[in-house]
């Protein structure tokens, strides 16, 4: 009988991890500690702005895109209306976001995360945030959020959208207005969802009247409204 081969310490693999979650020179009852402290610091920060609409999209945006000015426009009228915005604290379209907030006069809020690359803090918040885990800034865009907007990205992005998309459709959240702002962009992912993952049963019709698909701030900005004004929400000023 062949001896089993022992399996390599991740200290001995090739591949250096980049994440601290891999650090296993830490054990995993102290790092509850860690999260446990990283929530609560989070959580007290955020507590105070109880009408927060994060805008989500691609790092990579450039400020001359027309994304990256529309995301500008449409945080500036939430803000002159009595709404906080909040973004992932980086570069692209989450500093346009913080931008038009902050130029706007209103709550800018980042929830920056610690990435090897394409993270770096933008100069647009008034109220920031440092994480080191993903899941716990998930938390504190979710729990503090009275809509989201999504704008054309990447994986993080999509993992964005879909995670909320299904919080909400499985009742795990309040339903909230779901944005999607860019047709060329999100119309084939939209087209997707139905004539695939609605074709083969997959998901419900009624699931496609989870999130609304719109091409301009001022479509994203009067359907987060009228959708705040038909269950009684509104902005209120900080």
């Amino acid at each position: 009988m062949t001896a089993r081969k022992p399996i390599p310490r991740l200290a001995q693999m090739k591949v250096e991890p980049n994440i601290s979650l891999y650090d296993r020179t830490v054990k995993d009852t102290w790092r509850v500690f860690v999260i446990m402290s990283e929530l609560v610091e989070s959580m007290d920060a955020l507590s105070d702005y109880q009408v927060l609409v994060p805008i989500f999209g691609s790092a990579r945006t450039k400020p001359s895109h027309p994304s990256y000015k529309s995301a500008e426009k449409l945080a500036a009228l939430l803000v002159k209306n009595g709404y906080g915005v909040m973004s992932g604290g980086g570069p692209g379209i989450m500093e346009a976001a913080n931008k038009g907030a902050a130029e706007a006069g209103g709550v800018s809020v980042g929830l920056n995360i610690e990435l090897p690359v394409e993270q770096h803090p933008n100069p647009y918040q008034n109220v920031k945030l440092d994480f080191r885990y993903f899941f716990l800034r998930k938390v504190c865009f979710m729990k503090y959020a009275v809509a989201l907007v999504a704008y054309p990205g990447g994986f993080g992005t999509m993992d964005e959208f879909m995670e909320v998309l299904t919080l909400i459709q499985t009742h795990k959240t309040n339903r909230i207005p779901l944005v999607l702002v860019g047709v060329k962009f999100w119309g084939p992912v939209v087209k997707w969802f139905k004539n695939t993952l609605l074709a083969e049963g997959m998901i419900s019709p009624e699931d496609l009247d989870l999130f609304k698909l719109v091409d301009t701030p001022e479509e994203a900005f009067t359907y987060i409204t009228r959708f705040h004004n038909a269950v009684g929400i509104r902005g209120t000023e900080k």
